[in-house]
């Protein structure tokens, strides 16, 4: 009898046990979907997200493809400049020979060179100049198109999801920190790489 009581008593606090391990390992699941509920409704709560920048101008195709422009344009302006740079160092050497070697028949007609090749010199920091002002204005008239078409696209993207306020994010400068369902860089390239895509068809 004694040992049919000591059975049941063992029994009873195994189950005892498993029902405490159950109630509590219950309670801790519940609590995590809890807290991933009250995260969820906490990103709701608030309708603001932010976009990275950075990735979004290196995935954006649009983006890719007036960056290659610009590149193509300062390479071929460049290559340009390099060629008449070269022209003039190779008539600035020969000037220089014949000054030594008394090449030159009067020093009228050395002077004369000397001026030219002072001109040609002149033109080329001109040309230099010039080249730098216009492939920046064209950086800036790339990044003015680029945004445009960004805010023209969130204008439309925010009518379909509840954003009030989008920021940009650029290496960090602006979000500190977030909560990562803020950020919608990912959805935003893909739909402006769709409707980028779509207007290259029209075409």
């Amino acid at each position: 009898m004694k040992n049919l009581s000591l059975v049941l008593n063992a029994v009873l606090l195994v189950a005892v046990a498993a029902l405490f391990i159950i109630v509590l390992s219950d309670g801790s699941e519940k609590k995590e979907e809890a807290n991933q509920q009250d995260s969820r409704e906490e990103v709701q709560d608030y309708p603001i997200a932010y976009i990275n920048t950075d990735s979004l101008l290196i995935n954006y195709e649009y983006a890719r493809f007036l960056n290659e422009e610009l590149l193509t344009e300062e390479e071929s302006s460049r290559a340009d400049f390099n060629e008449r740079l070269r022209v003039f160092q190779d008539d600035m050497r020969s000037f220089q020979r014949k000054v030594q070697n008394n090449g030159f028949l009067s020093l009228e007609r050395a002077q004369n060179e000397e001026r030219r090749l002072r001109q040609k010199e002149q033109e080329l920091q001109e040309l230099n100049n010039q080249m730098s002002n216009n492939l920046m204005r064209q950086q800036n008239q790339m990044n003015r198109e680029l945004r445009d078409t960004i805010t023209g696209f969130l204008e439309e993207y925010t009518k379909k999801h509840p954003y009030k306020l989008v920021l940009s994010n650029t290496m960090g400068d602006n979000v500190l920190f977030a909560n990562k369902a803020l950020n919608i860089t990912d959805a935003v390239v893909e739909q402006l790489n769709k409707r980028y895509e779509s207007s290259k068809e029209e075409k």
